[in-house]
């Protein structure tokens, strides 16, 4: 299977009128802010949606005209997941060949050629030793499948005590419950549950700076905290390489090693969710890639099914999978309805194999040349703290918290669909970009950042 060129750029269909000729646009907003609760919003909403009608490439076509603009190209990727684009054929083909045979059954008791495909492929590309594979619906479901499997594991060696997980500062894993528990507990989106959640250990976020040497005193601070919590910690679990939604931080691969050392000497398991930087988002397949190291336990999502639909993965090494069958309770007692769901799973394999098979790592790395060329001198801008890229990333930090409205409008205004939040404007494009609309995305970025 080979890299296809995606559907081409053509006018917006149903532009003004009804989306694929359903409802009129002011009734199906009229609806929208009755009856759904968009995240991260209040409800009902106070901000008017743009209504996408269709995708193909990089471009969102809109049913209603927005600042001039009847189509956006899409700098977030939907959220970094749909890194071939939209409507991709290879995808689609995939998703059309499922489909006539079963869309769906269940996981328990019975096994299709989907979903085993689908393991033995990330098996392949992942770090060695991670051998065994659980699929899920989303990427908080495999942080908390995660969690599960380091206290289970530990309860099943006979060390019940183990109960706690560490992280450091700055970091986000997901909206339920565990994942919650080791965002950041001040800064991050989840601090009003701070009473209410399991109470993890802390270290300070990592020193900023993906190429900067590891600080001699910060990895001897973090050696030593695992030292003093191994008894009760049953897990690190950071993101590898790059705080994402906590704040678009990039740190040394340095301090990666370092955790592996120090999980190793005191008898912790070490986690990486790599559900926003795995699938070559940072210049390297896995965040866990840049540093050599493999952990005990892997979460991936996002890309993983190219932005079609919701799957993510949690793998583990055959110790993990050991201790915890072995136990008193010899079963991972977790099973979604939807789990290793055949569509997803099919559709997950055919994009893994469509990005192995391209140039991924070529592409990844002209995107992050035209990025640090589009940003170039951003730092000078009113009320902008700096500007940094790493891979497929672009990050604009402002001095205070962007004005969103503002920001959103600016980009849509320069022809972009762009997403800020906190203090940043930010951009994950889709890997098909091309280089005149990444000079676009980042002249939209430009125009976010003065505007909010």
């Amino acid at each position: 299977m080979s890299e296809r060129t995606p559907a081409p750029r053509g006018p917006a269909p149903h532009a003004g009128g009804p989306p694929g000729g359903g409802l009129p646009i002011d009734e199906l907003l009229a609806l929208d802010r009755e009856h759904v609760w968009h995240p991260y919003g209040p409800m009902p909403g106070r901000r008017t949606p743009l209504v996408v009608d269709s995708a193909a490439g990089v471009r969102l076509r809109l049913a209603e005209p927005a600042f001039g603009n009847d189509e956006l190209v899409d700098g977030m990727a939907s959220w970094w997941s749909a890194v071939h684009g939209y409507n991709h054929p290879v995808l689609n083909a995939a998703a059309r060949g499922q489909l006539d045979r079963m869309s769906h059954v269940m996981f328990g008791g019975l096994t299709h050629e989907p979903g085993v495909r689908l393991a033995k492929r990330l098996v392949d590309v992942t770090p060695e030793p991670l051998r065994h594979v659980f699929l899920s619906d989303s990427g908080s479901v495999s942080v908390e499948v995660a969690v599960k499997m380091c206290l289970q594991y530990w309860r099943s060696v006979g060390r019940p005590g183990k109960q706690r997980l560490l992280t450091w500062r700055g970091g986000y894993h997901g909206d339920t419950w565990h994942p919650m528990s080791v965002c950041d507990p001040d800064g991050g989106m989840h601090h009003i549950w701070s009473g209410a959640l399991p109470r993890q250990v802390f270290a300070d976020a990592p020193p900023a700076g993906f190429d900067a040497e590891p600080d001699p005193r910060y990895a001897a601070g973090l050696r030593a905290l695992i030292g003093r919590h191994a008894a009760e910690v049953a897990a690190v679990i950071v993101e590898p390489v790059v705080q994402n939604a906590g704040g678009m931080r990039f740190h040394s691969p340095g301090y990666l090693r370092v955790l592996r050392e120090a999980c190793d000497e005191h008898d912790v398991l070490l986690v990486f969710d790599e559900i926003a930087t795995g699938f070559g988002r940072t210049g390297a397949l896995f965040g866990a890639d840049h540093a050599g190291v493999a952990p005990d336990v892997m979460c991936v999502g996002k890309a993983l099914t190219g932005g079609y639909v919701s799957m993510a993965a949690t793998l583990c090494t055959p110790r993990v999978a050991r201790g915890i069958s072995g136990g008193e309770v010899p079963v991972l007692a977790h099973g979604p309805t939807f789990m290793g769901n055949p569509l997803a799973a099919a559709i997950a394999d055919a994009s893994v194999e469509l990005l192995l098979a391209g140039d991924w790592a070529g592409r990844v790395a002209r995107i992050e040349a035209g990025l640090r060329d589009g940003l170039a001198g951003a730092e000078r801008l009113p009320g902008v703290l700096g500007a940094r890229v790493l891979g497929a990333i672009g990050v604009i930090e402002l001095d205070h918290p962007v004005d969103m409205a503002a920001a959103t409008e600016a980009a849509v205004r320069a022809g972009v669909w762009l997403r800020p939040f906190g203090r940043l404007v930010y951009t994950m494009p889709p890997y098909v970009t091309d280089d005149a609309d990444l000079a676009l995305i980042c002249r939209a970025m430009r125009a976010a950042a003065e505007a909010g």
